[in-house]
């Protein structure tokens, strides 16, 4: 239990704080090519222009050192996720890769100049009360691994919702940003569910594995997604809606689906502590809206 909730809160520092490298990233790239894009949509060609741009603002990022650096820590971070979810319920892996979202808060105050109120602060150590909460609470990770139609059908479901994600997204003018990190949330929540239906079994066994590239397909997907989040508005909100999705049905698939448990006697208090990481989510997103329209 130990060494399962010390990589998990690995992993919710090294994403946390790989958000905010890839939202500099981000920015940078979208500040300088707001001109060209612009002009480019221009004409008759523009619908094919603006596509061609979207795509080429998202190569830049890519290639820019904010978000390598950001991709080397999320990578980190995602080799401690997988560490954690064998040896933890799914539950409290994903609440503690949701504080990650206080990470990014934090770190977002000193690398991108956010200015976190004492209501956000509040709602930081919200998260981190519900994450010490559920790590009291939390029992033995559950021995199910789903059935062959689940592990079948996990790479058309990954597939669907990046696709869904991205077209929504690309067509929002307000709370892009927000539709966007959820899109990514749930695709990361695919991923990490995804680790935990692979079968024990040899690397040239997993290969052979459907829910293998399950795994593959979200997480790249929801990089995709997450990338275009950044640059749609406020990094707290985006990351915040990403985490809420990334973290409930996951938890909840965990406990009624793969078998989960809490230690007896703690459900109601491993409720509790879950309910504290979502609420604490949710007061960061509204505060980072609500600080992206006074700006404005």
């Amino acid at each position: 239990m130990v060494a399962g909730l010390a990589l998990a809160l690995c992993a919710a520092v090294c994403m946390g704080t790989a958000t905010v490298f890839q939202a500099l990233g981000s920015r940078r790239t979208a500040k300088a090519g707001a001109g060209s894009t612009a002009d480019a949509g221009a004409g008759a060609g523009g619908g094919v222009a603006r596509a061609r741009g979207r795509w080429g603002t998202v190569v830049a990022v890519l290639r820019g050192w904010p978000f390598l650096l950001g991709a080397g820590l999320d990578t980190a971070g995602f080799g401690a996720q997988v560490g954690a979810l064998l040896l933890v319920p799914l539950f409290l892996v994903e609440a503690a890769v949701a504080a990650s979202l206080a990470v990014t808060a934090v770190v977002g105050t000193f690398v991108l100049g956010l200015r976190l109120r004492r209501g956000e602060w509040t709602a930081v150590a919200v998260v981190c009360l519900g994450l010490a909460t559920l790590a009291v609470s939390a029992g033995r990770e559950g021995d199910g691994d789903g059935d062959e139609a689940l592990r079948l059908t996990a790479p058309a479901v990954s597939v669907l919702v990046v696709a869904v994600g991205w077209f929504v997204g690309g067509r929002l003018r307000r709370g892009r940003a927000v539709v966007l990190g959820a899109a990514a949330g749930i695709s990361f929540g695919l991923t990490a569910t995804a680790v935990r239906l692979l079968p024990e079994t040899s690397v040239p066994g997993v290969l052979a594995e459907p829910v293998a590239y399950a795994v593959v397909v979200s997480g790249l997907g929801g990089y995709l997604l997450l990338v275009q989040a950044l640059q749609s508005g406020s990094v707290t909100a985006a990351t915040a809606a990403m985490v809420i999705c990334e973290t409930v049905w996951p938890g909840l698939f965990g406990v009624l689906w793969l078998g989960d448990t809490t230690r007896h006697g703690y459900g109601a208090l491993a409720a509790a502590g879950f309910a504290a990481c979502v609420a604490g989510g949710v007061a960061l997103a509204r505060f980072g809206e609500a600080e992206e329209a006074q700006g404005a």
